[in-house]
């Protein structure tokens, strides 16, 4: 059981971690967080700094966001980050940060 354990914090720390610290924790105690769902403003700064790890597709970067942000909401936060030229689609699908390739 403890093994589960570890291997779900080692996940959770490993691919929302820097996601999680950025939110307003609303109410915590041993068995539950609750946080505060991310603006449009703070999303985008999310997807920035996750596509400055590496490149990544939609569906990786939802799986990262999901119970955070909908996939609706992460593809126009990309779209407007594509129009303002942050960040930029590449042929195979995946989004890379401006300056990072």
């Amino acid at each position: 059981m403890s093994s589960d354990t570890k291997k779900k914090s080692k996940k959770s720390s490993s691919t929302s971690g820097g996601v999680e610290s950025k939110l307003k924790v609303v109410y915590s105690d041993k068995d539950v967080i609750v946080m505060t769902a991310p603006n449009e403003d703070e999303l985008k700064q999310i997807l920035l700094d996750l596509l400055n790890e590496k490149p990544m597709n939609l569906k990786e970067l939802h799986s990262m966001l999901s119970g955070i942000a909908s996939e609706d909401k992460i593809r126009r936060a990309l779209a407007d980050l594509v129009e303002k030229g942050k960040i930029n689609l590449l042929e195979d699908g995946r989004y890379v940060k401006l300056g990072t390739e």
